[in-house]
């Protein structure tokens, strides 16, 4: 937030609370509030299982001012917090275009006089006709003058249920109406926009417009921090479009996503004005020439030094398991022979980032809100991970043989695993990373799915290649073989040993089955791994055996692994295994997470602390082992009166997503410290790698 801005934050708090405590005395002046509001009905009775729409009614005192959705550089947005009846469910308001609201050196978005905010409310379709319902909900707004007032109310309506089409109610319905026809409609054009260290460029592909006719053009974001509010838009109009040019705004992260926003284009029609409203999403496009060259270069660089971090997360660990007996397994071999596995094994972690990188960037396309290990949202296919992970322990373990054997103890490597299997550990490496972000890695994810394809395959394949990294480095300098005792049984001992992490990986993912699809989940995970042993066994047992015999075996085994995979895909979504961990979280002193109760909270000026995380992310388990639930700093959270919020996105949650992307993150963990005060001031960012004294220094500083 910029020094102004935090001054005239002050100023508005200090004014407020100069009214309150110096204000003209008795009860009624106190109770006389500058809007007066209502929650109108668009039907005259309810039909079950139908969406219908009601609406706040603001009607506010002359020279008074309510706020928009993005209020601006100050103020808050109204909001309800809904009492209705069982089974109904309430979306968000719909907003029509805000007046622009000039205050000193601020901006701020509202409406004057009155507005109509419509939202959609869908009844269960189990109501009884002839029944009356009573709806209701506590409205809370912030009104504004020369100071800034804090007013609620309660809101009441009862409506009967009825047994035929629903009727409109004559007052209401046309108020809600119009309400709705000013809502912006979709922009009908594609816009982008370009961010350098001082402006934003916002160009929206707006054919027709004639620029004789056009009076006015201004764009309202929807979120505050991409813009400076107050700063004048320059516009240039083209036959094939409209440019808007404006300084930046304080916040960096605004700009590594899309912005959203509102385009209000005024037209002279004759001897009248014709003013169109609509929404806008405007993507990131590259600067040409050396802005946009350091920004790459900026970005390989974070993605390289994330990819060499991401080697010591708790997720990758298991994998060096397999790495470190690679090295072991061919410490022996020419150097020109290790060094080819290097490569090869590099070649499988580029091969596989490029896949991961290109499926999420074709979903991202194509509308998906998706981010950094979105596969791992799949209980499907963390069911099928586990499995390939038992599998692969089950080789080291040495109950499956698979293209190479030890010949007796003391004796050398009789055959070698080749170059496949070093490429298929570098694969397997990928896809067990994906759970984690290291540091570095977040703003160089954020930076890549908000660029061009190729911009964002290079900054993954930097990734990439970071994690690959000290193996081909070991590979290409072997001198450290002379360290290596004489090949004999301890070779067998430590492949054996090190199928442990493995099975702890196992244990971990089907953990997290339970976490997404339930016991349902957990039953179909535990039966594959059943069948993946049996197969093994039968593997092993015949493995000497003749021809024949081998065959119709190994016929029998692939049937129990395509078995064990097909049950894998019937893990599905348990809503017993979501209402369970809701429950968990607040009783263990977390909230679930909403943007609605973290809005709620900031208006009300209490601290909050947002915790963004994932059952699959080890980096985010480990954090709460050793930083979030220890004593110290749950005593710290207690005595500031911090409100701990935790965000799941163990399965795939657009509202989360989003937020996310606010803050130019495309995965978990991500840690957000609000301050007490009001939602004038910006969260502290904390890392992703967290510690007690982190988070104590942190909270001591913020609040």
């Amino acid at each position: 937030m910029t020094s102004w801005r935090r001054r005239f934050a002050f100023i508005v708090v200090l004014l407020a609370g100069i009214a309150v405590l110096l204000g003209t005395p008795g009860p009624a002046r106190a109770a006389e509030p500058k809007v007066r509001v209502e929650l109108l009905s668009e039907v005259a009775s309810i039909v079950p299982g139908e969406t219908f729409w009601l609406a706040l009614r603001q009607e506010i005192a002359p020279g008074w001012h309510t706020y928009w959705m993005n209020p601006g550089d100050s103020g808050e947005p109204p909001r309800i917090e809904w009492s209705l009846p069982k089974g109904f469910t309430a979306g968000d308001f719909v907003w029509p275009p805000p007046e622009r609201i000039a205050v000193g050196p601020a901006m701020t978005y509202g409406y004057s006089n009155g507005v109509v905010l419509p939202v959609a409310v869908t009844a269960p379709r189990d109501l009884v006709p002839g029944t009356r319902l009573a709806l209701r909900g506590q409205a809370s707004w912030i009104v504004c003058e020369k100071i800034c007032i804090p007013e609620e109310a309660p809101l009441a309506l009862t409506l009967p249920v009825g047994a035929g089409p629903a009727q409109l109610d004559a007052a209401s319905a046309p108020l809600i109406a119009a309400a709705r026809r000013s809502v912006p409609a979709p922009s009908p054009w594609p816009a982008s926009f370009t961010a350098t260290s001082d402006t934003v460029t916002l160009t929206v592909a707006a054919r027709g417009l004639a620029a004789d006719r056009v009076a006015e053009v201004w764009f309202y974001p929807a979120r505050w921090g991409a813009i400076e509010q107050a700063a004048p838009q320059r516009v240039s109009i083209s036959p094939d479009a409209v440019t808007l040019a404006v300084a930046r705004g304080p916040l960096p992260e605004a700009v590594s996503a899309p912005i959203d926003g509102v385009l209000v284009v005024a037209e002279r029609l004759d001897a009248s004005v014709s003013r169109q409203a609509f929404t806008v999403r405007a993507e990131p496009r590259a600067l040409d020439g050396g802005a946009n060259a350091l920004s790459i270069l900026r970005a390989l660089v974070l993605a390289l030094a994330g990819g060499v971090v991401l080697n010591l997360m708790p997720c990758v660990l298991p994998v060096l398991s397999m790495k470190a007996f690679g090295l072991v397994q061919h410490a022996s071999e020419r150097p020109a022979a290790l060094r080819l596995h290097g490569i090869t094994y590099t070649a499988g972690v580029l091969a596989s980032f490029a896949v991961v990188a290109g499926v999420l960037l074709a979903l991202r396309a194509g509308g998906e809100q998706l981010g950094w290990g979105f596969q791992l949202q799949s209980p499907v296919f963390v069911t099928l991970l586990a499995l390939v992970l038992f599998a692969v322990a089950l080789s080291l373990s040495g109950v499956i043989v698979i293209g190479s054997r030890w010949s007796g103890a003391g004796q050398a490597l009789a055959s070698r695993a080749g170059y496949a299997g070093s490429f298929f550990t570098g694969a397997l490496a990928t896809v067990a990373a994906t759970p984690c972000t290291a540091p570095f890695m977040g703003v160089a994810v954020g930076y890549a799915v908000t660029q061009p394809w190729l911009t964002a395959l290079l900054v993954f394949e930097a990734l990439g290649l970071g994690l690959a990294l000290p193996f081909l480095l070991l590979t290409l300098a072997p001198a450290w073989r002379r360290l290596l005792p004489a090949p004999g049984p301890w070779m067998t001992r430590v492949q054996q040993l090190l199928a442990f992490p493995l099975y702890a990986s196992v244990a971990w993912l089907v953990w997290v089955v339970s976490q997404q699809a339930g016991s349902p989940g957990v039953a179909a995970a535990l039966a594959g791994l059943v069948l993946i042993a049996f197969a093994a066994w039968l593997h092993g047992l015949v493995r000497d055996s003749a021809r024949l015999k081998r065959r119709v075996t190994s016929v029998i085994a692939l049937a129990l692994v395509v078995a064990a995979v097909a049950l894998g895909a019937i893990a599905s979504p348990g809503s017993a295994a979501r209402t369970a961990g809701s429950a968990a979280t607040k009783s263990d002193g977390w909230e679930p997470f909403s943007p609605a109760r973290l809005a709620q909270l900031r208006a009300a000026g209490t601290p909050v602390f947002v915790n963004i995380t994932a059952a699959w992310c080890l980096t985010c388990l480990v954090n709460e082992r050793v930083a979030l639930r220890t004593p110290a700093v749950e005593d710290v959270f207690a005595r500031k009166g911090v409100v701990m919020l935790k965000a799941d996105w163990t399965r795939r949650d657009p509202v989360i997503t989003q937020v996310l992307g606010t803050f130019g993150r495309n995965g978990v963990p991500l840690y957000l410290l609000y301050p007490a005060g009001g939602a004038t001031r910006e969260p502290a960012v904390l890392p992703q790698i967290l510690s007690e004294r982190i988070l104590i220094d942190a909270t001591k500083e913020v609040l």
